[in-house]
């Protein structure tokens, strides 16, 4: 079956968002919704999944322009043009969201928006949140989708993304399904790695906060020395020392 209308009323995604809204359907399900009909011998849902498991789920296809989703086999300039459309609106209203406020380095100004960005989220995704100069937002990115436990993550690839944004500051998030707010001991390692790598490259990492459910925590107030650089600390040492 190729298209949607094929499917049984009870499975076409389209009649389920109208019936109970958007929430209880799936990534794949609301994308089979942009691209409307599948391709030879492949339903729209299972053509939906395929697009985001081939590019690492919603994280990965939000990064592809519309000549990169013209070279998927099956999306023509309809789809590709409709696809990128959606995916651009979701980026300006995560934009919009954060704007309003007018500096975002501090916990509490992000907080609430991360817990209604990623409360219903089932695995872990790991993103950070790009700002200037004067800790204005640049940018929202999920970086990493990983299982129930945990996301793997490249310091590298969230400085790269920093610096592309051309950010003078970053502040990094991730969740836990579990809703366990307390961080991990691998929580507390990585943000002690990112600090010391944005202090390289400088671009400083002002925050680190966990989400979980409709809590959140900022490491930055839980664990303040992990934010204290490598450069401020010997000069601590050599004042104490003098």
């Amino acid at each position: 079956m190729s298209r949607i209308r094929e499917l049984q009323p009870s499975d076409r995604p389209r009649e389920r968002l109208l019936a109970g809204g958007a929430d209880g359907l799936s990534d794949a399900e609301l994308v089979a919704i942009l691209l409307r009909t599948g391709g030879p011998g492949t339903g729209v849902v299972d053509a939906a999944n395929g697009l985001l498991v081939d590019n690492g789920g919603l994280a990965g296809l939000a990064r592809l322009g519309v000549r990169e989703l013209l070279r998927r086999p099956g999306i023509g300039p309809a789809k590709a043009a409709t696809v990128a459309a959606a995916l651009e609106l979701g980026r300006r209203l995560a934009r919009a969201t954060l704007e309003r406020a007018k500096q975002l380095d501090r916990p509490d100004e992000v907080g609430a928006f991360l817990v209604a960005r990623l409360r219903r989220e089932r695995q872990e995704v790991f993103g950070l949140v790009t700002l200037d100069a004067r800790h204005r937002l640049v940018g929202v990115h999920d970086l990493t989708r990983g299982t129930r436990n945990q996301s793997p993550v490249d310091p590298a690839e969230v400085l790269r993304t920093a610096l592309i944004d051309d950010a003078a500051g970053v502040i990094v998030f991730h969740n836990h399904p579990s809703e366990d707010l307390e961080p991990s001991r691998d929580d507390i390692a990585l943000t002690r790695r990112l600090v010391e790598a944005g202090e390289v490259v400088g671009v400083p990492v002002l925050d680190h906060i966990v989400v979980a459910g409709v809590r959140w925590l900022s490491l930055r107030r839980t664990h303040p020395s992990l934010f204290v650089c490598e450069g401020e600390r010997a000069r601590l040492t050599a004042g104490r020392h003098a």
